[in-house]
């Protein structure tokens, strides 16, 4: 992979969550840094795992790779962004306006949007401005899952557009000065993504379908914005040596088919892959072997398991299914399969004879190609942002707009056009599919894991957003803490797969879920090779590496557990998801 060799000053690594983007931006930069180069790593992820893989404790400056000469790397933390941006707009009216005026300022300055624009303006600063970066030959963004993405990298055009007009003086980020300082620096963003001489953006895959269809998705969303020098790497590529061992063929052939297939549009991108490391890529040696694959290489003899492993999907079926009705959430780090054990689980129960709804909060919303048809009894649906926007903006408008004279109501309407709106739209679709739960079980496929968190930490900031906007509250967002928190009602399953990182970031998510009153039901670990039955050399080594991460979930973490094998038939389709639930 000479990836480092024509590397843009700017770099980009995006693509569904779970491929490695981490992974690669780290030895990307590593490699830079090891030639000669000051390189600057960045995580744009509210969920980063930077300092994991890097070895390195960091913050949100600038801080060495100390055993890497060259290397430095930094979190964008978005709380910390939205508390210092929060203050920059208000500390030049203290002890000027009442007290009153201060706190209702700080009042508009409490949402979800600001935190979303104060990290976008640390991100625009490290891209739209050279001076911030001088002191680097190259800048790389380990940015999140797609879907946060490139909301991302529309912010610039999005704020901007806002920003022409808006004709009042305030909107739901507070006084719009603050934004119209930035306007330079948001067009010099624009400005730079687009440009292929400065600006390449890698989209990682994996070698199955449903990643390659999201790096396609992603290189659509990319040409509208203008970004054309895009190059794919298909990460942990698998090919077999033998083809006596039946999930060694079918990992194998499950890849080439996917490559045989990938839709056109990345088909004609320039392509590298990565071969498949049985030990990983976290800490600086391992990143090494992303491009000298001889260094991971070990003698193939894997030890024998000799402790039970934890049972399957069934008797999780079975509790679940005794409650009767009520909400099941799949959350975790993206990619680790929390919409396969989804709709797994709500196959099995309208198997029974139950009424399920599947539905996701997830932006990507792979639940419809998961299933492909449904069951009698079963629902399939996902939460569409555009719609939930429209009929939100038709409802405030209606009710709030119909008494107000034409310039009132032209600013309502500005007001509605905010990104805030599409926030509290959202949200009130979530609480109306949790509020499903009283009729027959709602099985939600969430987010990733720092958005899920987002959302539900974020109900009295939508509170008083409704409030501001003379939108109503409907009884299915008030109620909806409460029975979040209610484990007769809901159950939370953590899903994760059987290594370092997927379970570091599961376990964080569950601290997090503590915090805010929940207690997840079970956790599940996901496609685990050590449970398939593989007798192949590299695949059983893969095996023996993910036993000490099962043992952990099993024994310290989760309340139960469940241990899903890899699969040689795809869990596709309400076949291979009965499969998978058996």
């Amino acid at each position: 992979m000479p990836l480092p060799e024509n590397a843009t000053r700017y770099l980009f690594f995006t693509g569904k969550g779970g491929v490695g983007k981490t992974s690669l931006s780290c030895a990307t930069g590593q490699a830079l840094a090891e030639s000669g180069k000051r390189v600057l790593i960045v995580s744009t992820d509210p969920a980063s795992n930077l300092d994991e893989v890097l070895e390195t404790a960091l913050g949100s400056r600038p801080l060495p790779v100390t055993a890497i000469p060259g290397l430095f790397a930094l979190n964008i933390d978005p709380e910390a962004s939205a508390r210092a941006y929060r203050e920059r707009m208000v500390a030049p009216y203290r002890g000027i306006l009442p007290p009153s005026a201060i706190a209702s300022m700080e009042e508009q300055f409490s949402g979800a949007c600001t935190v979303e624009i104060a990290a976008f303006d640390e991100f625009a600063r490290l891209l739209g401005d050279p001076a911030s970066t001088a002191d680097f030959d190259h800048v790389i963004f380990d940015t999140a899952p797609t879907g946060h993405t490139l909301r991302l990298l529309t912010l610039p055009s999005a704020w901007s557009g806002f920003i022409a007009s808006s004709t009042g003086g305030a909107s739901c980020l507070g006084p719009l000065a603050g934004l119209e300082q930035q306007k330079t620096l948001y067009a010099a963003t624009v400005e730079r993504l687009a440009d292929p001489q400065q600006t390449r953006v890698v989209l990682v895959a994996r070698a199955d379908a449903a990643s390659l269809r999201e790096a396609e998705r992603t290189r659509g969303e990319l040409a509208e914005l203008g970004v054309s020098n895009l190059q794919l790497v298909v990460n942990g590529l698998f090919a077999s040596a033998s083809s006596d061992d039946r999930i060694a063929a079918a990992l194998s052939k499950r890849s080439a088919d996917a490559l045989q297939d990938m839709p056109a549009g990345i088909a004609g991108l320039p392509r590298q892959a990565v071969a498949f490391l049985p030990r990983g890529t976290v800490g600086l040696a391992a990143l090494r072997s992303v491009f000298t694959p001889s260094l991971a290489e070990q003698p193939l003899t894997p030890s024998k398991a000799t402790t039970a492993l934890p049972p399957g999907l069934p008797a999780l079926i079975d509790e679940l299914a005794a409650a009767g009705r009520g909400v099941i959430m799949t959350m975790g780090k993206g990619g680790v399969g929390k919409t396969t054990i989804a709709a797994a689980i709500a196959v099995a129960l309208a198997g029974r004879g139950f009424k399920v709804r599947l539905s996701t909060t997830d932006p990507a919303a792979h639940v419809a190609s998961a299933v492909e048809r449904g069951l009698p009894g079963q629902s399939i649906s996902r939460i569409d942002p555009a719609a939930e926007v429209t009929a939100y903006t038709q409802e405030v408008l209606a009710r709030a707009g119909k008494n107000l004279d034409p310039s009132a109501r032209a600013l309502l309407e500005e007001d509605l056009r905010s990104p805030c709106t599409e926030e509290i739209a959202v949200f009130r679709a979530f609480a109306r599919e949790v509020d499903g739960g009283e009729q027959g079980f709602v099985v939600l496929d969430t987010a990733p894991t720092g958005h899920t968190i987002l959302l539900l930490d974020a109900a009295q900031a939508y509170h008083r957003e409704v409030l501001r906007t003379r939108g109503e509250m409907p009884e299915a967002v008030t109620q909806l803490l409460p029975r979040l928190r209610d484990p007769a009602f809901t159950r939370v399953i953590v899903v994760t797969l059987a290594e370092a990182t997927p379970v570091h970031e599961a376990e964080r998510l569950q601290d997090d879920l503590a915090r805010a009153g929940i207690k997840p039901f079970a956790w599940v670990i996901e496609q685990s090779l050590l449970a398939s039955g593989t007798r192949d050399p590299l695949l059983s080594l893969r095996g023996d590496y993910e036993l000490p991460f099962i043992r952990r979930v099993a024994d310290e973490l989760a309340p139960r557990c469940a241990l899903v094998p890899w699969l040689a038939v795809a869990p596709v389709g309400i076949a291979g998801l009965k499969q998978l639930a058996a």
